[in-house]
């Protein structure tokens, strides 16, 4: 398909910023609906803002099709700018302050939902080891939320888990991590649900796309579905509502331990399958390689 320049619009138009994350929102979705609905806009609105961008930039951004939304050359050229652009557009504004005075000394982050709930608050306090620190602001979603918050600026760091064989999906020269914590992610079912050998199928709580276990146990399970005769019975990007289904014996979950540890204990979760099973997770507190504020440079710094 030949895509020809657009023609240059006689009026001139300011190029917004919400632009640059609509425009990265679509090329990771390839949705318009999909990444409208990550937006938090509707999808005509979302429609105008790519539209726009395009008419700003001056070529075509993207390929539409009944299917979907994939990026053109010049999309795919210009996208690794466009994410940079708009995170040190957001560090700028974020310096000026702290500078100013105007902004406390405020350490960003994003976590995924069940690291928040559990590691975060006891990793946070041991993280002070005596220099208090000043102010925290956590943002709690899925992964592919605190990603795209992390790219765009709206935090200083992503705390989430991780596994050596399912990479995040950040620009891997822009982005570095320090491995901060362990964790496992085991298969377990309600206490009261007995799997004494395989059944003919195996009731499946699963997680959703969006969430980061999700990538890691779908990598595991990959062409083993089959062996474990998987039922697919409920999903959710959420370990904390896989964890309430599991509890009512809805079926199988691979659930961090540090989110499940005390209803193991209560013998209200227990093992579905045998430790060949298992997830090795590690937590890592991931930051753009870019400077951070004079603030957030000395916390890292500080990380053993």
């Amino acid at each position: 398909m030949l895509l020809m320049p657009r023609p240059m619009l006689r009026r001139h138009c300011l190029m917004e910023l919400v632009w640059l994350e609509d425009f990265e929102a679509l090329a990771e979705y390839g949705s318009f609906v999909r990444a409208a609905d990550a937006r938090h806009i509707t999808q005509p609105a979302f429609s105008r803002r790519i539209r726009s961008l395009e008419n700003w930039i001056g070529v075509d951004l993207f390929i539409r099709t009944p299917q979907g939304a994939t990026l053109t050359e010049a999309g795919r050229h210009i996208l690794a700018s466009a994410q940079d652009a708009a995170s040190r557009l957001y560090r700028i504004r974020a310096e000026a302050q702290e500078v100013a005075g105007t902004a406390a000394k405020t350490l960003q982050f994003a976590a995924t939902h069940s690291l928040s709930f559990t590691f975060f608050p006891r990793w946070i306090r041991s993280a002070e080891k005596g220099a208090p620190i000043e102010a925290v602001r956590l943002d709690s979603h899925s992964m592919a939320t605190c990603e795209q918050m992390l790219v765009h600026g709206h935090v200083q760091f992503l705390l989430c888990h991780r596994h050596p064989d399912v990479p995040p999906r950040l620009p891997a020269d822009q982005f570095v991590s320090k491995e901060i914590g362990r964790d496992i992610l085991l298969p377990l079912a309600g206490g009261s649900t007995q799997f004494d050998s395989l059944p003919e199928t195996l009731p499946y709580l699963a997680y959703t796309d969006e969430s980061g276990l999700g990538r890691i146990v779908s990598h595991r399970l990959q062409g083993k579905e089959a062996f474990l005769h998987l039922k697919p019975l409920f999903s959710s990007h959420l370990a904390a509502v896989l964890m309430s289904m599991a509890l009512e014996n809805k079926g199988v979950a691979w659930l961090p331990k540090s989110l499940t540890e005390q209803e193991i204990l209560d013998a209200r979760l227990h093992r579905a399958l045998d430790q060949s099973w298992d997830i090795p997770l590690e937590i890592h507190l991931t930051r753009p390689v870019a400077p951070l504020s004079p603030y957030a440079e000395a916390f890292w710094a500080g990380l053993q």
